[in-house]
């Protein structure tokens, strides 16, 4: 047996695509996979196809035609083609997630491609051909992609955007990655938390002394649920920021958090750091980068609170807010910050 690829367009009607499958199988032509694209020129069944040895492409042709396909394209297929298509996608956004500036090259695996090209304009509206595609690079400019034969499809367009978005998310995490190199040498990752950072902030938190974990949470104990966990690890409810010593692995130690809860035109703040990690300039750097944050958000103002006692934080946040003074309410202290450069929002 043999695999060969084959595409044809068919009627977009109810038995149509029976009709191809039972001449195909009248030839003995096993169909291992089926994708169908929808078009304005009717339904493009896409076949990863196991035939007899005898046959020839001229055989598979006429077996298509006899069952109602048009405009076939047919080649021979190799043995990677075995793995679906989501399978496929699905590995490919895998990999993006951890290198995006491999999209060059998921583009050409996904679509089969015989050429991508980057190109430094960007594409000023959707650009989608039948043996061309220009795609958006997240970082600037556009992605040429050319193929010879089959025809590109809108489906195959789609799936190429959704690689494209999953490019700029990764890329963009990249960018909001830094290095925090401390006075002892040692060095720490600050970046945007993600839902899998759970278990390691439960850790921290299990770290923090009552005392830290109180000056945070204004609570007794101070020990968050998780809950309240998960809530400032959702990107819809909180943007949080986090300061981590790399893992070997994939897993990371958090050492400290900063949250910004959005209401309005005026960010909430809250920070809290290991007791281990104090006074070495990590909760200002998240600090810093907390505002920053909060200015491309479109924020006014940041406000924040504390416990009184935490004469530390209270000093980062009137330097970093340049001398804004403290309201005291009992056993809370709150530092209102405008945002000088913050954008107007339309």
């Amino acid at each position: 047996m043999t695999l060969w690829r084959i595409r044809a367009t068919v009627d977009d009607r109810p038995g149509f695509l029976s009709v191809l499958t039972a001449s195909l199988a009248l030839k003995a032509v096993n169909i291992l996979a089926v994708q169908v694209h929808t078009t304005e020129a009717g339904a493009v069944d896409d076949f990863l196809v196991d035939a007899p040895h005898t046959m020839t492409e001229a055989d598979l042709r006429a077996a298509v035609e006899r069952g109602r396909g048009r405009d076939a394209w047919i080649a021979p297929a190799e043995a990677q083609g075995l793995a679906d298509q989501p399978t496929r996608a699905l590995s490919l956004a895998g990999r993006l997630v951890r290198d995006p500036d491999a999209l060059g090259d998921a583009l050409r695996s996904l679509l089969d491609a015989d050429s991508v090209s980057w190109r430094p304009a960007g594409p000023s509206r959707p650009d989608l051909r039948a043996h061309g595609m220009a795609l958006p690079d997240p970082t600037g400019g556009r992605y040429d992609v050319q193929r010879s034969a089959p025809d590109f499809t809108p489906a195959e367009y789609a799936r190429a955007q959704a690689l494209v978005e999953i490019a700029a998310a990764a890329a963009q995490r990249a960018a909001d990655t830094a290095t925090l190199l401390l006075p002892d040498g040692v060095e720490l990752a600050l970046r945007p938390a993600t839902p899998d950072d759970l278990p390691a902030l439960v850790a921290m938190h299990e770290r923090c002394s009552p005392a830290t974990r109180r000056r945070r949470y204004l609570t007794t104990d101070g020990m968050p649920g998780q809950a309240l966990l998960r809530r400032l690890l959702d990107p819809a409810r909180a943007q949080t920021l986090l300061a981590v010593v790399p893992g070997v692995t994939s897993v990371d130690t958090v050492v400290a958090m900063a949250n910004l809860v959005v209401e309005g035109s005026c960010a909430e703040l809250s920070v809290v750091v290991e007791d281990g990690w104090q006074r070495r300039g990590v909760g200002t750097a998240l600090v810093r980068r907390a505002f920053a944050r909060a200015e491309r958000l479109g924020c006014a103002a940041v406000l924040a609170h504390t416990a009184a006692d935490n004469p530390g934080m209270e000093r980062t946040l009137r330097r970093l807010g340049h001398g804004a003074p403290a309201q005291r309410d009992g056993v809370v202290a709150s530092v209102a910050v405008p945002l000088r450069n913050a954008p107007s929002r339309t």
